[in-house]
């Protein structure tokens, strides 16, 4: 079994991946005009108007809250370190550089969400990647693959990766027995999900601020410890990403490969762009401006907090305390907690419990509201159907809690992966709405009106949008 995984994910992370994740990026910021650079302080203009909402969606923010719930998670402090590990520092510019040219994806794909969205059984808003390949695409084959890997993916196998960091954290800060971890956590998280989306929503507006901010402060005070090194680790990383720091051409050749891979692989699985699970969230949101590429905009924030933010302050964190030795073994969570006592003390590993604890926990559970989401788009909110597979989440948040480390990643990567390669497919082939939708709403603003979207001026559009949701907006 181990070595099946690991060819499959030696074909998609080896080649395929990897050039249709920079070559969609780059065709959306080509295509869009660079919207992620010229268009940067709109991002936070459309957040300063993000707390309305109606009885049908959550608002904007409890939506960019619920997508960094699922974003911020082990791989911003796990997985820099792994990607480090195994790629070297040069991995943290190529995790650099897919955030910011997946910025433009995550555009597309969170506007595409909000256009395609639903209503369900209960009137609340429903949508995402399996709702766009079915409506705009025609696809509803496409849609049932997508929302059965994204099930597979973040309800299953996600949350055993959240859980096992927590486990593992708690056992090297506390001592705590990873299977009592798993029990607490079970509980917990029970609590949340069986309140549906809206609980999760507002258990995510409340702790994801707070929890960013705190560790964004600490790496911060490491920054300011180590001032005169920080010049030098810059150089580091942007030296070992071309493979500057090897002598001779097959180990430079190896070196930048390894880099780009582990960079671009745990970049990918922090920041998500592209991955197709934060229009889960986008979806669900009543967007201010009332036009889906407000959502667009909304959510290219998000990639860029959780990467060029909070990943930047782990890989400080660690490549500034000295503890970063290839070769050693000591990688994953393990190796951020040692660097971050480093520097501050005994009690940086409790922080890093704590981070890990809070971090992990909320992507649990906004795993599993992604994955709730894509359970209706398949059976339209069977109740038995929904009990079971909450059961089935808590299982594999036991399992991933007492589970061994390599393995799970090894699945995590297999089905980031298909979820991803189906979810870029579909949107290249939708690539002509979402420019559409984002002149529209650029030629508003250049005009003064607030951007408002009106299906009327979209014919072909109209027969693919849920009837009630955009032809009331005019």
């Amino acid at each position: 079994m181990d070595s099946f995984i690991a060819f499959i994910n030696n074909l998609l992370w080896g080649s395929v991946l990897i050039y249709l994740l920079l070559g969609v990026g780059i065709f959306f910021t080509v295509r869009l005009g660079l919207i992620q650079f010229r268009h940067f302080g709109h991002m936070f203009s459309v957040l300063r108007h993000s707390r309305q909402s109606d009885e049908a969606g959550i608002s904007s923010f409890q939506a960019l809250c619920t997508s960094l719930a699922a974003r911020v998670g082990t791989g911003n402090l796990a997985g820099v370190a792994v990607a480090l590990y195994l790629g070297g520092p040069g991995a943290i510019f190529w995790m650099w550089l897919i955030a910011l040219i997946g910025m433009a994806t995550a555009f597309a794909e969170s506007t595409l969400a909000q256009l395609y969205k639903v209503k369900d059984d209960d009137g609340n808003y429903r949508g995402g990647p399996a709702y766009y390949m079915e409506r705009g695409l025609g696809m509803r084959w496409m849609g049932v693959l997508f929302a059965v890997f994204l099930i597979i993916a973040f309800g299953l196998v996600f949350n055993a990766v959240q859980a096992n960091s927590i486990s593992a954290a708690m056992q090297v800060a506390f001592s705590v027995p990873e299977w009592l971890t798993g029990l607490v956590l079970v509980v917990l998280a029970g609590l949340i999900i069986f309140g549906g989306l809206r609980t999760i929503a507002r258990f995510a507006e409340l702790v994801v601020p707070f929890m960013a901010l705190a560790y964004l402060l600490i790496a911060l005070v490491v920054v300011a410890m180590n001032l005169t090194e920080l010049p030098g680790v810059l150089a580091l990383i942007v030296k070992s990403a071309f493979g500057l720091e090897q002598a001779g051409g097959g180990a430079m050749g190896y070196a930048i490969s390894q880099a780009l891979i582990n960079g671009i692989k745990r970049g990918l699985f922090s920041n998500e762009a592209g991955m197709g699970s934060a229009p889960n969230a986008a979806a669900s949101a009543t967007p201010y401006p009332p036009h889906p590429a407000s959502q667009g905009y909304v959510q290219m924030l998000g990639v860029f907090a959780d990467t060029i933010v909070i990943c930047t302050c782990t890989a400080s964190i660690i490549l500034l305390s000295g503890q970063f030795e290839p070769g050693s073994g000591v990688t994953g969570i393990e190796l951020t907690q040692k660097a971050l006592a480093n520097e501050v003390g005994d009690w940086g590993n409790i922080f890093i419990a704590i981070a890990i604890l809070f971090f992990a926990f909320t992507s649990i559970v906004a795993n599993y509201a992604y994955a709730e989401n894509n359970l209706v788009f398949l059976e339209h909110n069977h109740p038995a159907g929904l009990l079971v597979f909450r059961l089935f989440v808590l299982g594999m948040v036991m399992f991933g809690s007492i589970g061994e480390l390599p393995t799970i990643w090894a699945m995590a990567d297999t089905s980031m992966g298909m979820m991803a390669l189906i979810n870029l497919v579909a949107i290249l082939l939708l690539s002509g709405v979402v420019i559409k939708l984002a002149k529209d709403y650029n030629d508003q603003r250049k005009l003064g009106r607030l951007p408002t979207f009106d299906a009327s001026k979209y014919p072909e559009l109209h027969s693919q949008l849920e009837e009630g949701i955009w032809d009331k907006k005019k």
